[in-house]
């Protein structure tokens, strides 16, 4: 029974996703801050897919652990695609205010 259950929750979870995908795209083209907020909700999907936190980004993850050399290529690498050198730092400075706020 459990599985059932976990595999309507994995439909309703793709349908979510197909949602949110086209709501984004919308968003885009109205220019919409929206937008970025449902890339960060897919942010941090992914990073809970690849086991991080589930309220952390990737580039946050990537700044935290970047003296190891995985995570220090991917730093270089997310810094490039925002074309900014902070944008890993940055994130998770914002992830550390976030949870004292909390």
């Amino acid at each position: 029974m459990m599985r059932v259950r976990l595999l309507l929750l994995w439909i309703a979870c793709l349908a979510a996703s197909l949602v949110a995908a086209l709501w984004m795209l919308c968003a885009i083209i109205a220019g919409s801050p929206r937008a970025w907020r449902i890339a960060l909700g897919y942010d941090q999907l992914g990073n809970a897919t690849l086991g991080g936190d589930e309220d952390e980004t990737i580039s946050c993850r990537c700044w935290r652990y970047k003296d190891e050399p995985y995570y220090a290529v991917w730093v270089k690498r997310i810094n490039w695609l925002f074309d900014d050198p902070d944008h890993c730092r940055d994130a998770f400075a914002d992830e550390a205010a976030k949870r004292k706020r909390r």
